[in-house]
């Protein structure tokens, strides 16, 4: 996807420390591990001790993102990060999507969410099991420029879940060049493979080009 903008002035902020508008750790640690190296000091939202509940009631992963981005570039007036991410599988017709952390319910945990997507597609053969999952980053600043990038990953879903690592959906997220799925690949795989590796690939490049104009 390419890089969206609400107006054309270049970043007038010296980007050196960013908020990401998240409380969950295994998002902030994923994202810190992708950009490791970059000069950019990553807060989040449990740094900055905000309880407040983000609103995300879009249509949209990109609505929701900017939703999330604005309450927190508004409050503190720093630059502000926030992404949403979403299984998409084909054969639930794009389902659970921009409702992945909720599928099951509003407080559902990541294992009952699982469940009720194995429940789902019961009956469903694995080479039907196609799937994607998709991240969509938005970089909100104080003085209101917006930028925007996407990455997706494709798979398919596992009959039952497999491996101990990552996080929501992973252990049934089958990547079939490795005949893995995420929570079995760990973190050195997935984080150069996975749809929020490529969203924040873009970003990096953003962040390089920005620095390299200074």
């Amino acid at each position: 996807m390419p890089l969206l903008s609400m107006n054309t002035t270049p970043l007038k902020l010296v980007l050196n420390e960013l908020i990401v508008a998240s409380h969950n750790a295994h998002k902030i640690e994923e994202i810190r591990d992708i950009l490791k190296g970059f000069p950019v000091r990553i807060l989040s939202l449990s740094d900055l001790n905000w309880n407040d509940p983000l609103i995300e009631d879009g249509s949209t992963y990109y609505e929701n993102a900017l939703k999330k981005a604005k309450a927190i570039a508004d409050h503190f007036g720093k630059p502000t990060l926030a992404e949403d991410s979403g299984l998409e599988v084909d054969a639930l017709f794009g389902q659970p999507g921009i409702y992945s952390a909720r599928y099951a319910g509003e407080r559902a945990s990541d294992e009952i969410n699982n469940r009720k997507l194995l429940t789902a597609l019961q009956d469903i053969p694995l080479l039907h099991r196609t799937a994607r999952y998709r991240c969509t980053l938005v970089l909100l600043c104080p003085d209101g420029e917006i930028h925007s990038w996407e990455g997706t990953c494709e798979g398919l879903i596992t009959s039952c879940p497999r491996g101990d690592k990552g996080f929501g959906y992973d252990p049934l997220f089958l990547i079939p060049g490795y005949s893995k799925t995420f929570a079995e690949l760990g973190d050195e795989v997935k984080n150069r493979i996975s749809h929020r590796a490529r969203a924040f690939a873009q970003f990096r490049n953003f962040l390089q080009n920005f620095q390299n104009s200074c």
